[in-house]
């Protein structure tokens, strides 16, 4: 005999099915693709590999404020002012602060960004740069007024 809540579900479900709710389902008819071992987690690596989840959304706090600040650059070059980029600054110091109270025994830690110090990079990365000068070229040495750098030793 069935518990009530189960007789319940099944009925609730044996209704939906005679409605008619269940057809038309994506994937219906297609098998599952399961892996060959058991996997507990074989659904979740299942949409990782379709591209439905961003696998940069799964990783930890401190190593995505990592990688946003090794890419400081690009980010100051798009930035208009120096208001922006001081307020950038310090919210990104912020996110690293927030991050470090929150996994005060990570091993891990995101560099604080002080606002000046980018104000004075967003400056560097936006002034032109001149362009690149060609090296002179020396004159060419005759070959016979070259001195040797070694001694000559005398055979005797």
């Amino acid at each position: 005999m069935m518990a009530p809540d189960v007789a319940r579900v099944e009925s609730a479900i044996e209704q939906a099915a005679r409605r008619g709710d269940f057809d038309n389902l994506p994937g219906a008819g297609k098998p599952l693709d399961l892996p060959a071992a058991h996997d507990p987690d074989w659904w979740i690596n299942q949409r990782l590999a379709s591209g439905e989840i961003d696998s940069q959304a799964l990783l930890p706090v401190v190593v995505l404020l990592r990688k946003e600040f090794e890419r400081r650059e690009e980010t100051l070059a798009a930035l208009p002012d120096e208001r922006a980029v001081r307020e950038y600054a310090e919210d990104f110091t912020q996110r690293v602060h927030q991050d470090r109270r929150a996994n005060p025994f990570q091993r891990m830690l995101a560099p604080a960004w002080d606002p000046e110090d980018a104000v004075a990079r967003w400056r560097e990365v936006r002034e032109p740069r001149p362009a690149p000068t060609a090296a002179p070229t020396p004159e060419p040495v005759a070959e016979s007024r070259r001195r040797r750098w070694w001694p000559l030793r005398r055979r005797g």
